[in-house]
């Protein structure tokens, strides 16, 4: 039995890989518990050595499964969780939106915008759930103050998350993911994908627009009660706003100098949360850190490590090189494109965790066939598809799914085709100016 695992260790860890994509896709079980049933697999079929291995014949060290899991990763969306859940209790993001409101004079179409960039702005800071989370309730208000559907505010602002998040490092997991892999900073992400991002923004949203114009419409009066909005109480403790926020910027000023520092993104994460937690209750904080998404990722790189150790992402890498002939331009392009429809079928996290040592093999020197130029391309074409894919459907990122649930829960029901309606056409304008922006600068 043991000697048919080896011999087959590849197909057997693809097929667990295989399976459990095809269950987090399919939403029957909760898929942290798929991702932690495939890891125990993983690991009782001995596909992954338990500890770590050195090969002294060959020079060959094999990682052990905890040597597996991005503890980076990890770390940075456990204590950036935390920071945000305690920062928006003080109530001061509920703050800025109705202060941003307040500033457009309660014009519909200059609401919608605003939302969005603020939207956009937030889940380049924040991750995209709570940003949304954080949205609704205005939206719903806003929406009861002008009478109108709060429908197509709502998916103007998943969309726009969606678009945001894909501008920084911390923005939407799958950049955690790419950066740790790749080696990539915080300020890397924004010199070379802000620019792009800003350019999708404004086309996307002011299509979206458009498209929306008939139902933003609103009476002198209607516009004079959004504009005069009662702002004075949103902030319910002024102490915990005052202290989040400065430990919000020293976070993302940590970020922004790893370059000078060379310290990782998640001890300031780590450090930032910890202080906070010094002035709360923390039994209660923990409750609120999204513990089944952390878990998710845990099961997801034990089961990954099981594919990688026994030889499944060299063998993709190869044949991604064979069907590219070895072309930097082709496989980028190649990347991208399927990267934004893949990550709109299934959930953008397990593709871009699958993806990153697959693309770490393409550009391995260590790779005869490896490929060359400058391959930093490959990295964006990844975070580019990955992160824009998940507008495509409404299952294609978990911000979607929350906004749907909660908007279902209220009355308002997004169906899977209303949304793909305008998600679809998002995606693929999107992936067109990131098709332009890869060959313009890299290819």
């Amino acid at each position: 039995m043991l000697d048919f695992i080896h011999t087959h260790g590849m197909i057997i860890s693809g097929a667990i890989l295989l399976i459990a994509y095809i269950f987090i896709a399919s939403e029957k079980i909760q898929k942290s518990v798929v991702a932690l049933v495939g890891a125990a697999l993983t690991m009782l079929l001995g596909l992954i050595p338990l500890e770590g291995h050195l090969y002294v014949e060959n020079m060959k060290y094999i990682k052990g499964v905890f040597e597996h899991v991005d503890f980076e990763v990890i770390f940075l969306l456990i204590g950036m969780m935390i920071i945000v859940h305690i920062a928006s209790r003080s109530g001061v993001f509920k703050w800025m939106a109705l202060h941003l409101l307040k500033a457009t004079k309660g014009h519909p179409k200059t609401v919608l915008f605003a939302l969005a960039a603020f939207t956009a702005i937030a889940s380049a800071f924040l991750d995209n759930v709570t940003t949304v989370v954080l949205m609704m309730p205005i939206t719903f208000i806003i929406a009861k103050e002008f009478e109108t559907d709060p429908v197509p505010f709502l998916i103007t602002e998943v969309l726009a998350s969606n678009i945001g998040g894909t501008a920084t490092l911390i923005g939407d997991p799958p950049n955690i993911i790419i950066g740790t892999r790749a080696g990539l900073s915080f300020m890397d992400f924004v010199r070379e994908l802000s620019p792009v991002v800003a350019i999708i923004f404004i086309v996307c949203i002011s299509i979206l627009v458009f498209m929306f114009r008939k139902g933003l419409k609103a009476t002198p009066e209607k516009m004079a009660q959004v504009a005069n909005m009662d702002n004075s109480k949103t902030i319910t403790d002024k102490a915990l706003m005052i202290r989040s926020m400065i430990t919000l910027v020293l976070v993302i000023l940590g970020f922004v100098t790893h370059d000078i520092t060379h310290i990782s993104a998640y001890v300031f994460a780590v450090a930032g949360a910890a202080f906070l937690l010094l002035f709360e209750e923390p039994k209660e904080i923990y409750k609120d850190v999204e513990w089944l998404t952390i878990f998710f990722f845990v099961g997801l790189f034990i089961i990954i490590g099981g594919f990688e150790s026994n030889g499944g992402i060299k063998y993709l890498a190869d044949q991604l090189i064979v069907l590219t002939n070895g072309s930097l331009n082709a496989a980028t392009m190649i990347i991208l494109w399927a990267s934004g429809i893949l990550s709109g079928i299934i959930d953008n996290i397990p593709y871009t965790a699958t993806m990153a040592p697959l693309i770490s093999e393409l550009v391995n020197p260590a790779n005869p066939n490896a490929i060359t130029g400058n391959t930093q391309a490959l990295w964006w074409a990844l975070s580019l598809g990955a992160c824009l894919g998940g507008n495509l459907t409404i299952i294609g990122a978990a911000a979607n799914v929350i906004v749907s649930e909660t908007a279902a829960s209220q009355g308002h029901k997004i169906s899977f085709m209303r949304f793909m309606k305008y998600g679809a056409l998002i995606t693929m304008i999107s992936l067109a100016i990131c098709t332009a922006y890869l060959a313009i600068k890299y290819l």
